[in-house]
């Protein structure tokens, strides 16, 4: 696909997106490559790129994305030339979404650029290949759900699953549960911050103690 002038002279768009707060954590080259589209976007003739990124921890299957709904709204108003993602994972994982994206990006003549190549979703072709990425991404997320869940279920059978435990209660091994050994008082450990009072310093227990020396924190 050949980028034109009119393309050019509107700017280039670098949707950036990671699912989940664990992946920020534990997987920054992820978000390395895409912050990199900006660079890309220089390279393919747009003099700088507008990086959106407030989707950063959120999931692309449906929840509400503020910085999805900012790139729609800059296709929709002409401002958008290009749109740059690393796949179409990062800019959907429902069919909804993706296919919205690609009929607004076709109304105005806005590119769609990945790693893969350039689209235009005017032409027959690019459309069609598009559309096969957007169903292949939701097929991947319905597959890696389907096997999360199955995992969970295996959990449970073994009786191995701990979801939440009881007020007052923690987790002391493979199937056990019993009363919380740090505070005598019935309230998560949690309750406890090193930010607060001594326990017995004060009238009443900052974990929930209704009398203070009831409570065994330190």
């Amino acid at each position: 696909m050949k980028i034109t002038a009119e393309h050019l002279a509107r700017g280039a768009y670098v949707y950036v997106r990671q699912s989940t707060a664990d992946q920020l954590v534990n997987n920054p080259e992820s978000r390395r490559r895409q912050y990199g589209l900006a660079e890309r976007a220089r390279s393919l003739g747009w003099n700088d790129a507008t990086v959106i990124d407030e989707d950063l921890g959120r999931s692309g299957s449906g929840i509400s994305r503020p910085g999805f709904e900012k790139l729609l709204a800059a296709i929709c108003e002409g401002r958008a030339g290009a749109v740059l993602a690393i796949e179409a994972s990062r800019l959907a994982r429902n069919g909804r979404d993706w296919h919205t994206l690609i009929e607004f990006c076709g109304l105005v003549g806005t590119l769609i650029v990945d790693e893969d190549g350039i689209y235009e979703p005017r032409h027959p072709n690019d459309r069609l290949l598009l559309s096969m990425k957007g169903t292949m991404s939701e097929l991947e997320f319905s597959i890696l759900r389907a096997r999360s869940i199955e995992a969970l279920k295996q959990k449970v059978r073994r009786g191995e699953l701990f979801l939440a435990v009881a007020i007052g209660y923690v987790k002391s091994g493979r199937n056990r549960v019993e009363k919380n050994p740090i505070c005598g008082c019935a309230r998560q450990s949690i309750l406890y911050s090193g930010v607060l009072t001594n326990c017995r310093a004060s009238d009443r227990c900052t974990c929930g103690c209704a009398v203070k020396g009831s409570c065994f924190q330190p």
